[in-house]
């Protein structure tokens, strides 16, 4: 029996599922936690293009950081082996990708980024890059004052210190012979000569984060907007982007794109006049251009593009997101995101397209056969989408509040004729729907979530006052609880699986229990950098987390459920036992035995003798074990399971009836 938790108001989604006779073990160590996709990097700072492969330099605070590359048009992004150091700077030139880095100088790759040189010493923070030709110009930062421009004339292999030595340097444009330099609060250099001298032009006390040029016209984004040129910088003037912080510009066509701490503008008339896009609530560091498709890299939201000179953006996929909650209907699976409305997937969670709800934050799902419920919190409501996302509507007119009113409504849970409501004073039950609440003996805790495993219900606490937090446990329907082992933390999100029970934390990622809360394991191999964990969901054989601001991670419900070994004493000889219970829905269990080590195979065939589900494919200890298989995937009907471990096959039926 499926259990959806319905969130009404500052909510997280959690899916559970009731089911019979399960029982688990922690097994394999070599499984872990996967990111579903793309860039999992907190600012996306340089974007460049060579041919139709598009690359992005990211800067975390963990080890998903470095250069991607997308050959796809921003759909999916692959991590090159360029994956350890902050990367500021990106300039292509034929075969050749450069990559300025923090601390670590220059990195070349010739092979689209599947391996990278070190070409620049190490030390040198290098904010910028640009290439003419044989020339190859790198602009550094000294946090201690005075960056430099250097110059290499052989693809990076030995560089040559310039004389503008003594200036920060931000931002770099070649035109022609002419090299222009931005510096942070000295303006704008130019040097006619690769580099040997430079003149500091009449743009001289701005910061210059990012320099464009089109034809004859330079334009330099400012830490006060934008000014343009018209003769190699003797002249500067302002346009009407002022009082904003230009981190970046890139030109298409007759169309001038800005990026700013406030999204992206555009002027169709060589700045004269500017247009704030509908991407205008992010930081955007980063810009670039591939067949007249503009890239966006954006500070915790990363890569946005557009195909309409910028009318419409697109999320190029789902990465670094605050995930607040999660839905599944058959094979559709649902995310709620805190600024980006909802993404979808139809693939188990391995990549993500935005629906057409979007801007908004979404804490909650409810689904009922076509009907998809999505809860916000920013006063709009209830949405309905009865086509996957492709449309939504804004419900309102067939709503009735219940008795149980000026409550701040974390989390929800049923079971029968019971309604359980996690609030911030504790936690509430009806049997006549909604009609009558009464408070349970719960009281004064900030319940967030809430979760049923047979007759046992869970609620997560929020911890404060310190100490207050972590898994209540009742068995008589509230009338009691009972703090388990997992206390003094902050518990998000619950989802039960049979007698299992996982639990989502703040910064302490994934726990499982399996005897009711008596003890706890933590389950976060994989994770990059241990989150916090505001939604999870079970759903076809595989558990996934949302996180804040890293995304969706999903893991194989088998890798953690799967295998229990209930014995270390050395059998006699190898054994199948018939699975129990037998017929069975949807759960079942399948003992054996082996008197000594070696690989291990235990697969699932239907009547027609095709193999549907692999249950053991290892090497194991001599030992008795149980796997646990769940039919919840399959048809009613007779099946037929078989071990193959050293010379010993056998093979036993069972019955699933759903």
């Amino acid at each position: 029996m499926i259990m959806k938790k319905i969130i009404v108001k500052l909510l997280f989604v959690i899916s559970a599922f009731t089911i019979l006779n399960s029982t688990f073990l922690i097994h394999n160590c070599q499984s872990q936690w996967v990111q579903c996709d793309g860039i999992y990097g907190g600012y996306v700072n340089a974007l460049a293009v060579s041919g139709n492969d598009i690359f992005a330099g990211s800067f975390t605070a963990n080890n998903a950081c470095g250069v991607y590359i997308s050959t796809n048009n921003g759909t999916t992004w692959t991590q090159t082996t360029l994956n350890t150091h902050f990367v500021y700077s990106l300039a292509v030139n034929g075969n050749n990708i450069f990559a300025g880095t923090d601390g670590y100088g220059v990195y070349l790759s010739t092979n689209n980024g599947m391996s990278w040189a070190h070409c620049f010493e190490f030390s040198i923070n290098v904010r910028s890059i640009a290439v003419s030709g044989n020339n190859v110009f790198a602009g550094t930062y000294n946090y201690y004052g005075g960056g430099s421009v250097y110059h290499s004339t052989n693809n990076g292999a030995n560089w040559t210190l310039t004389s503008l030595n003594n200036q920060n340097v931000y931002s770099l444009a070649v035109s022609g012979s002419n090299i222009f330099a931005g510096t942070w609060g000295s303006g704008v250099y130019l040097s006619t000569n690769n580099g040997t001298n430079w003149t500091q032009t009449a743009l001289n006390n701005k910061g210059v984060g990012s320099l464009a040029i089109q034809g004859s016209n330079i334009f330099a984004g400012t830490n006060s907007g934008v000014y343009i040129s018209t003769n190699n910088g003797l002249h500067w003037t302002q346009t009407d982007l002022i009082n904003q912080d230009i981190h970046s510009l890139v030109i298409l066509g007759n169309n001038i794109f800005a990026g700013t701490d406030n999204g992206v503008y555009i002027s169709a008339n060589n700045g004269i006049n500017w247009m704030q896009s509908t991407l205008n609530n992010k930081t955007v560091r980063s810009l670039a251009v591939s067949n007249n498709i503009v890239f966006v890299g954006t500070d915790n939201y990363g890569i946005y593009l557009s195909t309409n000179y910028g009318m419409n953006w697109t999320h190029a996929a789902l990465y670094n997101q605050q995930v607040l909650s999660l839905g599944a209907s058959g094979n559709n699976y649902f995310a709620g995101t805190l600024h980006d409305g909802v993404y979808l997937s139809t693939n188990n969670g391995m990549t993500w397209n935005q629906t057409a709800l979007i801007d908004i934050a979404i804490y909650s799902f409810a689904i009922s056969g076509n009907n998809i419920f999505a809860g916000s919190s920013t006063g709009d409501g209830v949405y309905l989408s009865t086509n996957n996302g492709t449309t939504w509507t804004q419900t309102g007119t067939i709503w009735t509040q219940t008795s149980l009113s000026d409550q701040s409504i974390w989390s929800l849970a049923v079971r029968g004729s019971s309604i359980f409501v996690g609030a911030n004073n504790g936690i509430y039950l009806s049997t006549n729907n909604g009609t009558n609440w009464a408070q349970t003996s719960l009281i004064n805790k900030n319940v967030k979530a809430l979760a049923i495993s047979g007759n046992n219900i869970f609620a997560g606490v929020y911890d404060f006052p310190a100490g207050s937090g972590g898994v209540y446990l009742s068995a008589n329907n509230g009338a009691s609880w009972t703090l388990t082992a997992l206390n003094n933390i902050t518990v998000s999100s619950l989802a039960a699986y049979g007698n299992i029970v996982f639990a989502g934390l703040d910064a302490v990622g994934v726990y499982i229990s399996t005897n009711n809360g008596s003890t706890w394991i933590q389950k976060n191999q994989g994770f990059n950098v241990v989150p916090i964990v505001h939604a999870l969901l079970i759903e076809n054989n595989y558990i996934f987390t949302g996180t804040i601001g890293n995304s969706i991670w999903r893991r194989n419900l088998s890798e953690i459920i799967g295998i229990q070994n209930i014995s270390t004493e050395t059998p006699s000889a190898f054994s199948l036992s018939q699975n129990y219970p037998n017929p069975f829905n949807p759960v079942t269990r399948i003992r054996y035995d082996l008197p000594r080590a070696g690989v291990v195979r235990m697969a699932v065939y239907d009547v027609m003798g095709r193999e549907v589900e692999m249950l053991v494919n290892e090497r194991q200890a001599a030992g008795s074990y149980e796997a646990v298989w769940d039919g919840t995937r399959f048809a009613s009907g007779v099946y037929f399971y078989r071990l193959t471990a050293e010379g010993f096959n056998e093979t036993r039926k069972m019955m699933l009836i759903r």
